[in-house]
């Protein structure tokens, strides 16, 4: 199998998407960052990610995984008693999930 080559794009729409990808890592790592602090609780989390493009893409995992006191171990095996798919994004996640966690960290 050959991977089809990356869209030939113009140094313009490459700047602009290097900038777009570094904006959201800024946003990502500066909600993380609130999150382990504890100034976001989890359905502060999920309310942004309804009006936030970049928020909405951030995966599940990642976002417990900052959470104070929750490892990756921790934040797995959550997940997994939810119901919640490793991968999944918080855009992904259906009302009961959304609920779920809710309970779960409050």
């Amino acid at each position: 199998l050959t991977m089809p080559a990356p869209p030939k794009l113009t140094d313009e729409q490459r700047r602009a998407a290097l900038e777009k990808a570094a904006e959201a890592r800024r946003v990502r790592a500066e909600l993380k960052a609130l999150i382990k602090m504890g100034s976001l609780s989890i359905s502060e989390v999920l309310e942004k990610s309804d009006s936030n493009e970049i928020i909405s893409r951030t995966k599940v995992l990642a976002v417990l995984e900052s959470m104070p006191k929750i490892g990756k171990v921790k934040a797995r095996r959550i997940m997994k008693e939810i119901g919640i798919a490793e991968s999944r994004r918080l855009r992904g996640l259906g009302d009961q999930q959304r609920a779920a966690l809710v309970s779960e960290f409050s």
